[in-house]
């Protein structure tokens, strides 16, 4: 099985999601199913998200996000990301991890509402069987979805060239620490229309602009962290020895 690699929690200030213990010490140790625990964080971390009394989920909102639905395909035999969406809403919901009511709004169908099962969303749900529902005078919650966050060399590479490698990650990482962003876009749509579609050969066109020059106007000897670039690939790709022969 191939794994994509993962490039590393970004430096720098984050939003973090609030997970009680209670998830590590209970919920884990009992979760056997792929779908439900995918399904439980991803809940977590959307009702986290959400603001006011009315902090719940449905299953519609759930499948509109399309990395959530493409991220369960592996928890499913048949790859059928929905089916898992479904299965991991039912054992969340039977496990009590979510609760479950059924709603029906002024002109519209009955809905299923998952509300997360703390204290908050106990007490919205007691209202709501109360037939409180309209005294929660607030809009209801906007659709709130995933967002990848993965480096742009990354995405280049796999809408390119394919699934990232482990053992490629760290070249990618590298080269985007070492040539300008304008650079890694221009070599990769070089090598796609040359029909070149591998790293190696991107690889080779940033080195070859690196020790020839690109006529783009970009310094790319300074990076973002200060380092001379320049000197750093003298040092990769220069034997020792012959620095004073071959020049840049």
């Amino acid at each position: 099985m191939t794994h994509q690699a993962f490039a590393g929690f970004p430096a720098g200030r984050q939003t973090v999601v609030r997970v009680p213990n209670s998830f590590f010490t209970e919920l884990l140790p009992a979760i056997d199913d792929l779908a439900e625990l995918k399904v439980t964080l991803y809940c977590l971390w959307l009702l986290n998200h959400k603001r006011g009394d009315l902090r719940y989920t449905r299953l519609a909102e759930l499948a509109a996000d399309d990395l959530l639905v493409s991220g369960l395909d592996t928890a499913d035999a048949e790859g059928n990301g929905m089916a898992a969406l479904s299965r991991g809403l039912e054992q969340a919901a039977a496990r009590g991890t979510l609760l479950r009511i059924r709603v029906q709004l002024p002109g519209a169908e009955i809905e299923e509402w998952y509300f997360l099962n703390s204290a908050h969303g106990r007490e919205v749900v007691e209202r709501i069987q109360r037939g409180e529902l309209h005294k929660l005078a607030e809009p209801l919650p906007e659709h709130i979805s995933l967002q990848a966050q993965r480096p742009p060399i990354y995405v280049l590479y796999e809408q390119n060239i394919g699934v990232i490698q482990p053992m490629v990650a760290e070249e990618l990482r590298e080269a985007e620490r070492t040539y300008p962003a304008a650079w890694i876009e221009d070599a990769f749509r070089e090598a796609v229309e040359l029909n070149k579609r591998n790293w190696r050969y991107v690889r080779r066109i940033l080195e070859r602009w690196a020790a020839e020059g690109k006529d783009d106007g970009i310094d790319w000897r300074a990076d973002a962290s200060g380092e001379d670039s320049y000197e750093a690939l003298k040092r990769k790709y220069v034997p020792s020895g012959w620095e004073d022969i071959i020049k840049y």
